[in-house]
């Protein structure tokens, strides 16, 4: 997975944003000069999503590649790894409160 990466490519083909499998994005591409007349929140929600979606990706080859040594169900854990709740991972895991929290 070190050299593992993922891309995304805008619908109008403008900008493309390539991940690692860390998350960091390893290339910011713009393939057109259309980001030169691009409204700044145009441009700035067609980067977001391209990074978005590589980081979703990404994701998702991880979990496909890890996913079975890792303890919890595969949606408890895609929630833990998209910085949701844990409690439902913690369940699977027979912790339902995290740890140095006593019970009530």
């Amino acid at each position: 997975m070190e050299s593992a990466t993922a891309e995304a490519v805008s619908r109008d083909r403008t900008v493309s944003a390539k991940v690692n499998a860390k998350g960091e994005i390893t290339e910011l591409k713009f393939h057109t000069s259309k980001y030169r007349t691009m409204a700044p929140a145009e441009l700035s929600a067609a980067v977001l999503d391209v990074i978005g979606r590589a980081r979703a990706e990404m994701e998702q080859q991880v979990a496909d590649a890890f996913g079975s040594l890792a303890p919890g169900t595969p949606e408890s854990r895609a929630e833990v790894i998209r910085g949701g709740d844990p409690s439902a991972f913690l369940a699977d895991l027979g912790l339902d409160e995290p740890p140095g929290h006593p019970r009530t």
